[in-house]
């Protein structure tokens, strides 16, 4: 079976052709097209067939990560969205919470409020009400919804949200009104929040709905657009698109709800690390996925993925309230700018200058220095060797935008550079603090996994800030991603909002929700022509202690709920809450809020790594000049260019060197010891007195 993984980034689009019959890949980079990403896609499907010697025919599967939702949230750059909602809660969307996001700033920045997803002119009310039971106070008046659809008809609104309180209770209010908005406006995108996130919460239940609405129609014409490319390509297996959870879904489920694509290019990323992780024998890694624009950072423990929780969800600052990956993204890549602010403060990032002009190294016209250009400046990338050969960098111009910042700062090319590198790092560093050391977790007991484009040349640097030890770097460090969509199954999840305290919980009825989640995800299932015995079905609930206002998810056992299970999952929470606040409080009485049950269907992906059995000398294809700082001085060091395939297997050499393959350069700084495992990754380890 041959399968495709193909992964859009904002400089490179990434792929991976595997036969998983013969256990044989081929990689290849091709430049993103920004302007339609599609392009970028049909142009690398060619070019890597064509290097494969394989017809598109032959392809029998497509896994894509996408990142069309997440950019049109960034530049909020969606479809013109009107909303239907209660009389009296018009502007729930826009008042939020009480919390202030930044307690004392009165400068903060509200994106609900000062770039709204629905415009208030474009949000409608109609009389119908249900209590918190679900039971109907007001009947739902079908004429006011009609006439508001004409309304946002008129004003060319493209995307109509409906949300109604309480439907994640009782949907048949927005059920009805969706219906009578599809009559009227048959070529909109309608969506209720019943449907996105049926959860309790209206503020975030609507804000998430709203995204789903705001991005919907340009999700769904692109995954159209590409999937008739495809087949006008003669692709024509199935197409699977990477979910904000780290699942595939249908082009149809994507069509349904386009918000679980929200994190789709970047999650891809996280689970190509925990597979290599996994396979390499470690699974507590942080992983540090740099490309041109941005770095991405994952922590994998006990080898799952860590999930985002209601308090941190967020795209572009809008809260999100859907099953994600919790994968926390900053301003550091390749092309990040190195400048100086308006107090003259030395900065790296957030700008970047794309993959067009890009860096002043790329030939392209750039004029302005980036970590691109320092990392030329020093040595630490070979200008007639990038992209394996296939891209020459311009040395003249790298040390020409460096030297005018240089100029500015008083300081010479190379201390500005590693200046550049040492902010953009520590910039890094500080990013997984945050996910790591403030959530009581210690980054020294993991391994740092560098990947994307950039990330093997920043992770030994930055591992060391973080005092880690440990740093793996996989066989394609630049397709990492594209790799991670080889490993995924597909994945869909159901939930009920519960609201059932310990003492006087109905375990009847706990019980039917579980069943009828399982029922119809198993139908869901069943319509992608999945078989019953691929799938799996997996219990979780949100819990929290009576009067607290957030929840910690804890995984359910299968089958009968008995009140030993309950017990079992009581424990859980108890102690997951001491390890989450420190401590725990055994006897107050435990709320189960939400019950979710997430849905695993099998597909055919990636097996195992291949083995490498490289022997003898590794092949050094040349040598340079690289300055680091050691000791807290820059020093250069004559430095050996090796070709990353020509390690031999578990044969420890001394840094510094530097790495060369297709699709990345690694760096191994002084006092740093690297090898080859015997599935091709490379491993550095910092020596004791480093």
């Amino acid at each position: 079976m041959i399968v495709l993984g193909v992964d859009v980034g904002g400089t490179f689009t990434d792929l991976i052709l595997a036969n998983l019959s013969e256990g044989t890949t081929t990689i290849h980079k091709t430049p993103s097209t920004p302007s339609n990403s599609s392009l970028g896609v049909v142009n690398g499907v060619k070019d890597i067939c064509e290097i494969a010697g394989v017809e598109p025919s032959k392809i029998e599967a497509v896994f894509h990560g996408t990142t069309v939702g997440t950019n049109a949230m960034l530049v909020h750059g969606g479809a013109v969205t009107g909303m239907i909602t209660n009389e009296g809660f018009r502007d729930i969307i826009h008042i939020g919470r009480h919390q202030r996001p930044q307690h004392y700033s009165i400068m903060q920045d509200l994106p609900w409020q000062s770039r709204p997803l629905i415009k208030r002119r474009h949000r409608k009310t109609v009389a119908g009400r249900l209590n918190a039971k679900g039971e109907e106070l007001v009947a739902l008046d079908e004429e006011a919804v009609a006439a508001a659809a004409r309304e946002l008809g008129a004003d060319g609104v493209e995307s109509v949200l409906v949300g109604f309180l309480f439907s994640y209770v009782n949907p048949a209010h927005e059920k009805r009104a969706a219906e009578i908005v599809r009559e009227i406006l048959p070529d909109a995108f309608v969506t209720t929040s019943a449907d996105v996130s049926p959860q309790f919460r209206e503020f975030e239940r609507f804000t998430t709905a709203a995204m789903s609405a705001f991005i919907g129609p340009k999700v769904k014409r692109y995954i159209d657009d590409l999937r008739d490319e495809l087949r006008a390509l003669g692709v024509t297996g199935e197409l699977r698109v990477m979910t904000s959870s780290g699942g595939l879904a249908t082009p149809e489920m994507i069509a349904q709800r386009p918000a679980t694509t929200l994190l789709s290019g970047l999650v891809a990323g996280v689970r190509g690390g925990a597979w290599v992780g996994q396979h390499a024998g470690t699974g507590k890694l942080v992983t540090l996925d740099i490309g041109g624009t941005s770095a991405d950072i994952g922590i994998i423990r006990d080898g799952r993925l860590a999930e985002a929780d209601a308090r941190s969800a967020s795209i572009a600052d809008f809260p999100v309230m859907l099953p994600m990956i919790d994968i926390h993204t900053i301003g550091a890549g390749g092309g990040s700018i190195a400048h100086l602010d308006r107090g003259s403060a030395f900065r790296v990032g957030p700008q970047s200058a794309g993959a067009d002009p890009g860096p002043a190294a790329y030939r392209r016209g750039g004029t302005v220095p980036t970590t691109t250009d320092a990392n030329l400046v020093l040595g630490r990338l070979v200008a007639d060797n990038f992209l394996g050969g296939r891209m020459s960098l311009d040395a003249e111009a790298s040390t020409r935008v460096i030297g005018e910042l240089a100029k500015q700062l008083g300081r010479t090319p190379e201390e500005t550079s590693e200046g550049a590198l040492t902010v953009l790092n520590s910039n890094m560093a500080n990013a997984i603090r945050s996910r790591t050391v403030q959530k009581g977790i210690d980054p020294r007991e993991f391994t740092l996994a560098g990947f994307g484009g950039a990330g093997p040349l920043h992770a030994a640097e930055v591992a060391a800030m973080l005092g880690m030890r440990n740093v793996l770097i996989p066989p394609h460090p630049g397709i990492t991603s594209a790799v991670g969509l080889l490993t995924a199954d597909l994945e869909y999840h159901a939930l009920r909002t519960a609201f059932a305290v310990k003492g006087s919980l109905e375990l009847d009825h706990l019980q039917d929700l579980f069943d009828d989640m399982e029922a119809e995800l198993s139908e869901i299932f069943a319509r992608d022509k999945v078989p019953g015995d691929r799938v799996r079905m997996l219990r979780e609930a949100d819990l929290r202690y009576v009067g607290q206002g957030y929840e910690l998810k804890i995984d359910v056992p299968a089958g009968n709920l008995t009140d030993e299970a309950m017990d079992q999952v009581w424990r859980a929470f108890h102690d997951r809450h001491r390890e989450e606040y420190g401590h725990s409080f055994e006897a107050s009485p435990i709320e189960v809020v939400t019950v979710k049950v997430r849905g695993l269907g099998e597909v055919e992906k990636l097996a195992e790594p291949p083995v490498y059995n490289v022997q003898g000398e590794p092949n050094e294809v040349g040598s340079g000049r690289c300055t680091f700082r050691v000791n807290g001085e820059l020093q250069s060091f004559n430095t050996p260019h090796i070709e990353r395939t020509s390690l031999p297997v578990d044969r420890k050499f001394s840094g510094p060197a530097i790495l060369l393959q297709t699709d990345t350069t690694t760096v191994v700084p002084p006092a740093w010891t690297y090898w080859a495992d015997r599935h091709g990754n490379v491993r550095m380890t910092r020596n004791d007195q480093a």
